[in-house]
């Protein structure tokens, strides 16, 4: 017989005295079991508030001089990560190589169970290896029980190429201690289900990588004050959208946004620019690429080469 590492040490592992009588409750009353149990979430979130800036703070000083960043989980953590991943674009305008999702298993994994496949972390280092992660890249290991050898491979990797790397899981530090630049302890307890991390884990977990991903964004300058100015306009919800940003900042009529917007190549930030300024495209395309996309930093650039 194989001789298995016992993981009943784990938090993630550990029983939940509030859901021992699991199988005989009504299902009120297990709605207000997970109901009560998730409010932990925003604890833990509070408890890493630290660790989750400074993930923000280093994330986007390395896209700010061109690298990207990478999740890698297996199973439910590396589902989050590709979904996060995969919401950058349309949200931000990001190419889709500034923001990339790696899960064990590959595309096959995403809807189709290849739990497996995390037990080598061999295929880490190689996940590593095949996206060529330099200095310049940030890597950001996802693991809710913070064993998982895929993970721990791939993190291993990237220090090796000196590539920032960020740990999040959600297991204490005297259970489990891995190297990484930043390490983001989400601290829900037991589970309701014993051991099913896809409960309060992976709620946490994508509460913590909406965070990191849209803090990110807000630093390179793809927000203006709580508006996706950087939202690609390519269907009709999100062309809607475009006009509406363009209407309530600018108070021009729905008509003169569309216009606008039209003028502006269907580009929000360079609408806005253009209005607020009077300048052409192209003047406003230098003037932002100037103030690396930063609409803010455009316009006081604007402003201050006026009262010279």
């Amino acid at each position: 017989m194989e001789n298995l590492e016992e993981r009943g040490y784990l938090l993630t592992e550990q029983i939940n005295p509030n859901s021992q009588n699991l199988d005989q409750l009504t299902s009120l009353e297990l709605v207000e079991l997970f109901n009560q149990e998730d409010k932990k979430t925003l604890e833990a979130i509070a408890n890493a508030k630290s660790a989750l800036a400074q993930a923000i703070d280093l994330t986007s000083a390395s896209l700010k001089k061109g690298g990207r960043l990478f999740y890698i989980g297996a199973g439910t953590s590396g589902r989050l990560g590709v979904l996060d991943a995969a919401e950058c674009p349309p949200t931000f305008c990001t190419s889709p190589e500034m923001v990339q999702g790696i899960i064990a298993g590959g595309a096959g994994a995403l809807i189709r169970s290849s739990e497996d496949l995390e037990d080598k972390p061999e295929d880490g280092e190689k996940a590593i290896a095949q996206r060529h992660i330099t200095e310049l890249d940030v890597v950001i290991g996802i693991t809710a029980g913070g064993t998982t050898p895929y993970v721990i491979g791939a993190i291993q990797a990237a220090k090796q190429r000196g590539a920032t790397t960020i740990y999040m899981s959600c297991v204490p530090i005297e259970q489990v201690k891995v190297e990484a630049d930043v390490d983001i302890r989400l601290i829900v307890g037991a589970e309701i289900l014993a051991g099913s991390t896809r409960l309060k884990a992976g709620t946490v977990t994508k509460m913590a990588l909406n965070i990191i991903s849209t803090g990110v964004m807000v630093k390179l300058g793809k927000v203006y004050g709580n508006r996706m100015i950087d939202v690609a306009v390519t269907n009709r919800k999100l062309h809607d959208r475009a006009l509406r940003i363009l209407e309530d900042l600018t108070q021009l009529s729905r008509q003169e946004a569309g216009y606008l917007l039209e003028k502006s190549g269907r580009r929000v930030k360079l609408a806005l620019l253009m209005h607020w300024t009077s300048l052409d495209l192209d003047q406003c395309d230098r003037l932002l690429k100037e103030g690396q996309g930063d609409l803010r930093k455009a316009l006081n650039s604007f402003s201050v080469h006026n009262r010279q």
